[in-house]
C-alpha cells in the first residue's frame, strides 16, 4: 500500500459486508472530514496586554490557520467568551484590570466547559503566586520568551484532550 493511500474499515473487515467498525459507537468511528469542517478555522482566544507580543502571536497564529481574537485585559476577554466558544484560550497572568488568574475564576463560573482550553503565559518563571494557580487548577503553562513550535504542541495538546472528554 503506498503512503499516500487511505486505509477504510473496508481495509480491516474479512467481509465487507461485515466490517468490526459498525459495531463501534458513531463517536469513535473515524469520518471523512466534511467540506465545512475542512474550512473552519478553530478559535482562539489571546488576552495579552504586550502590544508587540499579541500582534506577533495573532500574526503567527493567523498564518497556522487559526481565527484569533486578541484582547488586551481580562474584562475584553470575558466579552468574547461570553459572545462565543473557542477552542483554546490563551491567557497572560499578569494584565492589567483583570489578570489571568482572576480572568480564569470568571470563566468558570460563566463558561466552565472552556476551563480545560486555557493555556497560561507568563514571563516570570519563579513568581510564587502564579505557579501556585497554574498548578491548583491543573493548568498548562507557557514560559515566556517560548519557541513557536512549542505554542503549537501546547495547542495540539489541549485540542486533543478536549476531544478525548467530548468522546
Amino acid at each position: 500500500m503506498s503512503q499516500s493511500a487511505t486505509l477504510t474499515a473496508v481495509d480491516f473487515a474479512t467481509d465487507a459486508t461485515d466490517s468490526p467498525v459498525d459495531s463501534l459507537p458513531s463517536s469513535l468511528r473515524l469520518h471523512e472530514p466534511t467540506d465545512e469542517t475542512k474550512t473552519k478555522k478553530k478559535r482562539v482566544l489571546l488576552l495579552e496586554d504586550d502590544p508587540a507580543f499579541s500582534e506577533i502571536m495573532t500574526d503567527f497564529l493567523k498564518e497556522s490557520g487559526f481565527d484569533v481574537a486578541a484582547v488586551t485585559n481580562g474584562v475584553e476577554g470575558v466579552h468574547q467568551v461570553l459572545a462565543g466558544d473557542f477552542e483554546v484560550i490563551l491567557c497572560d497572568m499578569m494584565m492589567p484590570t483583570l489578570p489571568g488568574d482572576m480572568f480564569f475564576r470568571a470563566v468558570e463560573r460563566m463558561r466552565p466547559h472552556l476551563c480545560d482550553r486555557f493555556v497560561f503565559m507568563s514571563g516570570h518563571r519563579n513568581n510564587q503566586k502564579v505557579n501556585e494557580f497554574v498548578e491548583g487548577v491543573d493548568g498548562t503553562m507557557l514560559v515566556k520568551p517560548f519557541h513557536v513550535d512549542d505554542l503549537l504542541e501546547v495547542v495540539a495538546f489541549i485540542e486533543v484532550r478536549r476531544l478525548l472528554i467530548a468522546a
